[in-house]
């Protein structure tokens, strides 16, 4: 794929972002879902009202300067409500949130560019996570995950940003890596994964190099042995920069890449996590630590000025008292609370808002309950529920990169009885240790929750799910082999299909009772 052509699927997938997330945005006169408490708060910052929040609080200020920009523009205010506490058109404490969605399908795919430095990836990440419907959700209405995940992938991108630099410029991405992961915490404390995921990938990295450094009965590794993989991999090299590989692909011999890197000082033949262990533990405490402890806590400096009851450590104390309070992961607490083992294959989506109206004439209902059985004709509803086929896909391609891994240890050690880890990593596995780490990094920690959870806390871990399965569809389409081709192409068309399928319940398009039941497959997804 040529520059031209990427910046162009680019751009088409940012418009295809932002008119998803925009069109529509005033449907609702209301305060739906957690509206009730983030536009509020955000707007308790314009009104300078005191108030307690049990997150950190950068996404509320984020929607309230959304709300006092959108205030100042002389148009979209046909609708307005005081539902906030101020009288505010709807736009007003959305339109920010839209905005920044837009940008998360192109984070996910620069990502997916520096993981890999091939276009087709990035474009085919974009173009999935794009084409996912909580993230749309989550973006047209004033909510907090959206914040979480996109400074979290920004920290990602500038690490390996950074890693793809030396001296100055290393340093000035991450300095930025950790100003973006204390911006993700300072949303929400499940920010903190996504550091994590980065600390994780590191000490894997060092695991591996130390391992080759030290010869002991544990490792096998010998450097004529690695000259060879050297050699082999120099005739498969991989796209780099715009250069054509379709010789790469009639090299495979499974039809699965597996590159490796030709030159381990050639920035053009191997990927910046290649170079993790060129960053030492003091730099990661300083630019990983201490930079994203000291942004978290001024993020708090306004807040604790406007709500003085609580100092800074008591008002984690009260958050966190009021977390272990929420009661258990049990529908008689919440009827939508879904324990993270339900996540994955996505058992319980919730409704965020869910009215009936008696035809499609009539005003958009925004209060009261929905008309009885049988009399409403017509259904609105916005369910925070993923792409099913793009989450089901992903966590079989999530699957099959930690399998590969496990093959790679477990196949030296049926052959040669002895634990052997490759002198030399291919470039695709990097990208399975990077996915498979981020993956646990940031669904682990929820097993031992019992607090009552819901299905957007897996927004975190899920990008990584998209990044899965865009590298299996990747692998195929690029493939020497037809049927891997034919595969690449039914996966991806039947993601596309199922995205427009359910479109409606993503954008609160009216449907008919026969439309709706068409497109809850399930009794748990009501």
């Amino acid at each position: 794929m040529t520059k031209k052509w990427f910046r162009i699927g680019m751009l088409g997938i940012f418009i295809l972002s932002l008119a998803l997330r925009f069109w529509g945005l005033e449907r609702f006169n209301t305060l739906v879902f957690d509206e009730v408490y983030f536009a509020k708060f955000g707007n308790n910052y314009l009104t300078h009202t005191p108030f307690f929040n049990a997150h950190p609080p950068l996404s509320q200020y984020m929607i309230g300067i959304g709300i006092w920009i959108g205030s100042h523009i002389p148009f979209w205010h046909d609708t307005v409500n005081g539902l906030t506490g101020s009288m505010r058109s709807p736009w007003t404490y959305r339109w920010l949130n839209a905005l920044t969605g837009s940008f998360i399908p192109l984070v996910v795919a620069a990502i997916a560019y520096q993981l890999s430095y091939r276009r087709s990836f990035a474009i085919i990440a974009g173009l999935f996570t794009a084409c996912d419907g909580i993230f749309i959700v989550e973006s047209r209405y004033a909510l907090s995950n959206i914040y979480i995940v996109i400074f979290g992938l920004l920290g990602h991108w500038f690490l390996l940003l950074a890693l793809d630099n030396q001296n100055r410029r290393r340093s000035f991405w991450l300095v930025f890596a950790g100003i973006a992961f204390g911006a993700s915490v300072g949303t929400k404390w499940n920010g903190l994964w996504f550091l994590s995921g980065a600390y994780l990938i590191w000490i894997v990295a060092w695991v591996i190099h130390l391992m080759h450094s030290f010869s002991n009965p544990f490792t096998s590794f010998s450097l004529k042995e690695a000259g060879g993989r050297k050699q082999e991999a120099g005739g498969r090299k991989q796209e780099v920069e715009g250069v054509s590989q379709e010789s790469e692909a009639r090299s495979y011999e499974a039809g699965i890449s597996t590159y490796s890197p030709s030159s381990p000082s050639s920035p053009s033949s191997q990927t910046p996590l290649q170079n993790l262990t060129q960053i030492y533990i003091f730099q990661m405490l300083f630019y990983l630590g201490i930079i994203p402890a000291s942004i978290y806590s001024i993020i708090w400096i306004p807040h604790l000025q406007l709500d003085k009851t609580y100092g800074f450590i008591e008002v984690h104390r009260q958050i966190l008292k009021f977390h272990l309070q929420l009661g258990g992961n049990s529908p008689n607490v919440h009827p939508y609370c879904a324990a993270w083992y339900k996540w994955p294959l996505m058992t319980r989506p919730m409704a965020y808002y869910y009215q009936t109206a008696e035809s499609i004439t009539e005003p958009l209902p925004v209060m009261g309950p929905p008309l009885p059985a049988g009399a409403g004709k017509v259904i609105y509803d916005v369910h925070a529920m993923g792409n099913p086929f793009l989450w089901w896909f992903g966590v079989a391609a999530m699957l099959f990169l930690a399998g590969m891994l496990v093959a790679q240890i477990v196949m030296p050690w049926v052959k040669e009885k002895r634990f052997s880890v490759p002198a030399t990593l291919s470039v695709d596995t990097w990208i399975a240790l990077y996915l498979v780490v981020n993956y646990a990094a940031n669904l682990a920690p929820w097993v031992e929750v019992t607090r009552c959870v819901f299905i957007y806390h897996y927004m975190c871990a899920v990008v990584f799910v998209f990044l899965a399965i865009a590298w299996f569809v990747d692998q195929c389409l690029r493939s020497y082999y037809q049927q891997l081709r034919v595969l690449g192409v039914t996966i991806t068309f039947i993601i596309l299909a199922a995205f427009i399928f359910w479109m409606p319940i993503y954008l609160g398009l009216p449907l008919s009772p026969d439309g709706y039941k068409m497109r809850m497959w399930f009794n748990s997804w009501i």
